[in-house]
């Protein structure tokens, strides 16, 4: 029974080297990254050097066959220095995942394989007037022949421009709803394929976020994922899974605003003493820790039931991500009320962290869609 909660070695193992990774190699470019709103190339290379980019992928393809908590120690301990950084590991598996799940082993062979060696991989689910109403799609599929013709465009595409591969859903059969949403994969030498500008955003300033423009882009048989039909199927099930790399991300904001607000608590003297020995310190101090933890542990939890395909999955996924995202916003903003007038400036990291909290609340769907998903899931 000691062991029930406890990591086994060799999950403790790839906590710690990629800890040393992301201090050494990712963390000295975190503030410039944000503040230059700039790729972190360091960080990609970093972590395709060291296999870290897209570990999910399985052996037989190239990757190294992680299960899903050792991607979510990754993600999180690389979030704990820069959560654009996270984005890479995060953004690969969220835009392979319906390949994994759903190609052909040609298909796998054609697009994991360089995925494992290093190239993007996103995805494109939401557009314009299709955010939480994923099924409300206008990006259109038409058959051609033997081909596919794709045309519209997709909002908020992470890591868009600088992926080479993109999972896009597009509506194939207009008259039936849902179950007439595709998947297909898209590459980023194809012909009509453009990017728009830059999103200026909040946070994660490193991770590219543009429009992606489909100009009747011409795509063989091959390139669909799965049956026709079975997209947006295909698309929830990913986010079943994906939800908890977020939470993982949100874990790993938390844990790094803590490890600051903590230290500089004890450094900080006011009244002769140091801050952390006022109660109210002290207390807030306390809340974060807690609440990071319980987070922590729903969030492997979800992991373990997402690697098993556990029935009760989809709950957990959601339960997780809602709960490590609040808890996120909530402890980088107690962070910056902790470091004061330190806090609020990019003296310290606390304030990107909180900026960088925000969007966990946010994509993979909002906070408010998790508690509507935890509700229909109820016993």
């Amino acid at each position: 029974m000691d062991a029930l909660f406890q990591l086994p070695d060799e999950y403790i193992s790839l906590r710690k080297s990629v800890r040393a990774l992301a201090e050494e190699k990712i963390a000295p470019f975190a503030r410039e990254v944000d503040e230059d709103a700039r790729f972190p190339e360091e960080a990609a290379i970093a972590l395709s050097a060291n296999k870290l980019s897209a570990a999910h992928v399985p052996e037989e393809f190239g990757g190294e066959g992680a299960d899903a908590l050792a991607v979510v120690l990754i993600i999180e301990e690389v979030a704990r220095v820069c959560g654009s950084s996270s984005l890479i590991p995060a953004v690969n598996k969220l835009g392979s995942l319906p390949l994994i799940l759903a190609g052909n082993k040609d298909q796998k062979e054609r697009w994991l394989r360089p995925l494992a060696s290093g190239k993007g991989f996103s995805y494109c689910l939401s557009e314009s007037e299709a955010g939480s109403d994923a099924s409300a799609l206008k990006t259109k599929a038409v058959r051609s022949g033997d081909k596919w013709i794709i045309s519209g465009s997709k909002k908020w595409i992470s890591n868009a421009g600088e992926s080479e591969f993109y999972t896009v859903l597009a509506v194939t059969d207009p008259e039936k709803g849902s179950k007439g949403i595709s998947a297909f994969i898209v590459e980023k030498n194809d012909k009509g394929i453009s990017f728009g500008a830059h999103e200026k955003k909040m946070g994660f300033r490193g991770s590219p976020t543009r429009e992606v423009y489909f100009d009747q882009v011409e795509l063989a048989n091959d390139r669909m994922l799965g049956v026709e039909g079975t997209g947006f199927a295909l698309a929830m099930k990913t986010l079943d899974h994906t939800r908890i790399t977020i939470a993982a991300q949100a874990i790993g904001l938390a844990q790094g605003a803590f490890d600051v607000a903590n230290k500089y608590s004890h450094e900080r003297k006011q009244f002769g003493k140091e801050i952390f020995d006022f109660q109210a310190i002290q207390f807030m101090l306390a809340d974060m820790a807690m609440k990071i933890e319980a987070a922590r542990q729903l969030t492997y939890a979800a992991a373990v039931k997402s690697e098993n395909e556990s029935s009760d999955l989809t709950f957990y996924s959601a339960a997780c991500k809602c709960l490590a995202s609040d808890t996120a916003m909530q402890v980088t903003t107690d962070a910056v009320q902790i470091l004061g007038g330190y806090g609020y400036v990019s003296d310290y990291p606390v304030e990107r962290m909180m900026r960088d909290a925000k969007l966990t609340q946010i994509y993979e769907g909002t906070n408010q869609v998790q508690r509507i998903i935890i509700a229909r899931n109820l016993a």
